[in-house]
Parts: structure tokens; sequence; C-alpha cells
């Protein structure tokens, strides 16, 4: 009766930890950054309030940043990029809706890195593309994190450029996300 017992206890602490490590998860204070390389001068910005929701059941991944929330080495840059660019007050942010598309071949309950590919919708500056994209997830002592670097052509969103500084910027911007998720408790 001590051994069924046992195994039984067993079994329920493991189906206990399967269960807390399948979910979801989310940040509110994710990094996403842009480069854009250009002969006058180069362009770089930091958002470290970008939030997400990744769940592990379905894959299902989404984001929210908010444009203001970029920060500039040189506050001219800054309100040229919120005004004049990205008029941030008429569109105040990005978001992605999408899928994990490989989301099977994550073990979100072992540590390891996997590759992924992401698929969905992504909006900025009022306009919506599908995208797809290689990432990384990064599970770590039941942690989530994920990181992608892709590039965004500045023309597919509507942004225009100035002609009097467009040679000043790149016509595709580098985008880097890195994101460092904890359990979202029910």
């Amino acid at each position: 009766m001590r051994n069924i017992l046992l195994i039984l206890a067993l079994f329920a602490f493991f189906a206990t930890e399967n269960t807390f490590a399948q979910g979801k998860y989310f940040t509110r204070d994710g990094h996403v950054s842009f480069f854009s390389a250009a002969p006058m001068e180069n362009i770089e910005a930091e958002n470290h309030k970008a939030t997400s929701v990744i769940d592990t059941e379905t894959g299902r991944m989404e984001f929210a940043i908010l444009i203001k929330a970029f920060e500039f080495e040189k506050a001219l840059m800054q309100e040229h990029f919120n005004e004049n660019y990205m008029e941030s007050n008429q569109y105040p942010k990005a978001t992605f809706k999408g899928d994990i598309q490989n989301a099977s071949d994550v073990d979100w309950t072992t540590d390891g890195t996997y590759d992924v590919t992401v698929s969905g919708d992504m909006t900025i500056h009022g306009v919506t593309k599908n995208i797809t994209t290689e990432g990384t997830i990064i599970v770590e002592n039941g942690a989530i994190s994920a990181k992608s670097k892709f590039k965004v052509a500045v023309a597919d969103y509507d942004i225009e450029i100035p002609t009097v500084v467009v040679d000043n910027i790149a016509k595709e911007i580098e985008v880097t996300v890195d994101m460092k998720y904890q359990r979202l408790e029910k």
C-alpha cells in the first residue's frame, strides 16, 4: 500500500511540474532595438517597454510596442522619429500577432535553445503586413526568453522619408528583439 501511495505521490508531483511549465508567459519590459546604417549617420534606438505574451500550449505570440518609448542618443533624432516619420501621436504603437510555426519542436519543460520560425501580422504606422522570421526560444531553469533579428523595409509601412534626408536613412531597418518572460499566474 505504501508503494502505491509513493507512486501516486510521484505521479502527482511530475504531473503538476509538467502542468506548471505549460501555459502563458508575459513581459512588460521586453527589449526591442533598431539600427539603420546610413552614409551620413547611423541611427539607433532602444525600447525597454515592449509587452509580449507567449502561449506555450498553442505557440501563439503577441507583442505591443509604444513608439514614443524608443530612446535615441540625440533628442532631435527622437523628435524627428516621433513627429515626422512615425507620426506616433496618430500611430502610438506597433504590434505583432502570430504563431510559432514549429512550436511542437520546443520542449518548454527542458533547458535548451530552440530555433523557431514565427509568422504573423505586424502593424507599424497603421499598416499591417504578414511577416515570417526566424528566432530562438531559450528555456533555462523554467524561465523562457525569445530572441530574433530581422529587417523591416520602411516603404512597406508607408513611412515617408522627406527627400531632403532620403539618402541619410536606410531603406531597411534592422530590428532586434530580446524578451525575457515570466509565468502568467491565473
